[in-house]
């Protein structure tokens, strides 16, 4: 599996070791991340690794910042890009199964690498589930068009 990973300035010691992991499982690896300690804005390396599993340039997707909701939120203003914090291996994996995650944002701040590696074995290595979890990513893909308001629930 081809994944691109990318890190904002606080994440870049947890995103070598989230590429060592990656690599030792098989995946091919694009690192896009920042080089040192310098203040960036997380944002512009979210949008990288977004933009390139929207494009279908990659697989899936990493992205490390302090919490992991920074670089979530911008990842999923891309189309077809599923972004979000998980903080364990049942995240991890439910996210995988249910919502077809095709990016996985890590808290640098909060994972231990340990923590960090075991999810990312899990993530990597779980299928999506499809069935009734699929209409409901169709629901979600459809949301990404919508400009203001909504529609009423279906019940």
């Amino acid at each position: 599996m081809r994944i691109a990973v990318a890190s904002d300035h606080r994440g870049v010691e947890l995103r070598r070791t989230v590429i060592a992991k990656l690599e030792s499982l098989g995946h091919e690896v694009i690192d896009n991340g920042a080089d040192g300690a310098d203040s960036v804005d997380y944002p512009d390396f979210a949008s990288v690794v977004a933009g390139k599993v929207s494009c279908g340039d990659v697989d899936r997707g990493v992205l490390i910042c302090g919490t992991g909701i920074g670089m979530a939120i911008a990842a999923n203003k891309f189309s077809g890009v599923r972004a979000a914090p998980c903080n364990d291996e049942v995240t991890a994996e439910i996210s995988r199964r249910h919502n077809d995650l095709n990016v996985l944002c890590l808290s640098a701040d909060l994972l231990s690498a340990r923590v960090a590696e075991r999810m990312l074995e899990v993530w990597s290595q779980t299928e999506f589930e499809g069935g009734r979890h699929a209409r409901r990513i169709d629901k979600i893909t459809s949301l990404e068009n919508t400009n203001c308001g909504g529609s009423e629930p279906a019940h």
